[in-house]
């Protein structure tokens, strides 16, 4: 029976098994963390011989002779650009390797866009306005930068299918102060949902208003499938160039959730004249990345497929994970009518909705019983979800013993805040 069925001396019967049950989960003074997507340590030992993966000096040579303990190759050695492209789904030719994050690659992108400009395009520090569309529930991170920057940030619902692209277009054909949209178009986070090919290519067909529009593509998830039967997303760098827009795009990735996060390797891909128009900034920024740690990498995994071997490991460690956060939510919450929540095939998150938009109580009886989640409007920009529904899952990190005791009180938490709800009604 759903909760709204419920007389008012029922619930206040029902609030006060389960404010007993929740009592005596408190007492155990619990510290459990599903916050961040973080890999466990079980996940990155399978890492570990990555580091020992460099023999003598002689191999410390790139093919093409780069001398990777020296200084110059902006564009990253031949060979990381091969591997990066080839689990990117592009070609290698699209494609430069720099540091260890893909964030900060983002950020930089963001601000030449102020301090420059795209392509001879006005810089954005000397407009009236710049706005960018937010896919939400998004990532945190993305809003951060764009908030940093005093950027006017637009809610689109995302669907199944990825973000609404009815409103999408309306923005980007109709405003010319929109000047971006942030994607993570497979596994999104934290809906893990993945992007339709319609989606896809209505994105490169959008006809921008704004000359230097961009869609900043974090295909972090890319290989990041918890099963076999994996689905497949065209080559944006392509599909933009077939569809007349080869520069609206920059795509980012990285293999921080694939060897070590803040120890991999991240790259960029765009069209020929954004590359051009980067690596016109970048001598200005550094000599060159750490092309040793790209040399490792790419002895390591030695090509695309031996990546995805590596992710099958990863896949095995995290699959239980999932399955039990999402076996415990449905036995616990379905058909009670006070929430909702996602059944990622891959990534590194679970989306749950609260029906009765009471997420802020949710993640306060989690924090009192020692389960720290998400802040409450951290998938929103700016913090605030206008909905006071959403919450992000993290299973990742913790053990399975710590994610049946994390999940079932949050199961037990959304009980209670939708219960308390119900009552002040």
């Amino acid at each position: 029976m759903q909760f709204t069925d419920l007389s008012s001396d029922e619930l206040k019967e029902l609030l006060q098994k389960l404010e007993s049950q929740y009592n005596e989960i408190k007492a155990q003074n619990l510290q459990l963390n599903m916050a961040r997507g973080k890999p466990a340590p079980a996940q990155l030992k399978v890492s570990f011989p990555l580091l020992d993966s460099l023999g003598s000096s002689s191999n410390l040579i790139s093919e093409d002779g780069t001398d990777c303990t020296n200084y110059g190759n902006i564009d990253g050695i031949i060979e990381a650009r091969r591997l990066m492209a080839d689990m990117m789904g592009t070609d290698i030719e699209n494609v430069i390797v720099m540091g260890n994050s893909s964030l900060n690659i983002m950020f930089d992108q963001v601000s030449r866009g102020f301090t420059h400009g795209y392509l001879g395009c006005r810089p954005w520090h000397e407009l009236d306005k710049v706005r960018f569309l937010c896919p939400v529930p998004g990532y945190d991170r993305h809003f951060m930068v764009t908030e940093h920057f005093g950027v006017e940030m637009i809610n689109i619902p995302m669907t199944t299918d990825g973000p609404d692209m009815d409103m999408v277009e309306k923005y980007v054909s109709e405003d010319e102060s929109v000047k971006g949209i942030w994607c993570v178009p497979k596994y999104s986070n934290p809906t893990g949902y993945v992007y339709s090919d319609e989606t896809l290519r209505r994105l490169a067909s959008l006809k921008p208003k704004a000359k230097d529009f961009r869609i900043f593509y974090d295909n972090a998830y890319c290989v990041h499938d918890l099963y076999d039967d994996c689905p497949d997303i065209p080559d944006i760098i392509s599909l933009c160039k077939e569809c007349g827009n080869p520069d609206i795009v920059f795509e980012f990735s990285s293999t921080s959730k694939i060897s070590f996060p803040g120890g991999g390797i991240a790259a960029v891909a765009a069209s020929q004249d954004n590359l051009k128009d980067i690596k016109g900034h970048l001598k200005f920024q550094t000599i060159g990345h750490d092309k040793i740690n790209q040399l490792r990498h790419v002895q390591f995994f030695k090509n695309a497929d031996g990546i995805k071997e590596h992710m099958k490991k990863h896949a095995d460690h995290i699959r239980p994970k999932f399955e039990k956060v999402i076996e415990i939510l449905s036995s616990e919450l379905e058909g009670l009518g006070i929430g909702e929540w996602t059944d990622p095939k891959g990534g590194y998150f679970i989306s749950f909705n609260s029906a009765l938009h009471c997420a802020d109580r949710i993640y306060e009886l989690c924090k009192e019983a020692g389960v720290t989640l998400t802040n409450v409007g951290a998938t929103y920009p700016y913090g605030k979800d206008p909905e006071n529904a959403n919450l992000r899952i993290a299973p990742t990190f913790p053990t399975i013993e710590e994610l049946e005791k994390a999940t079932g009180l949050f199961a037990l938490a959304v009980k209670i805040a939708s219960v308390e709800t119900l009552l002040n009604k």
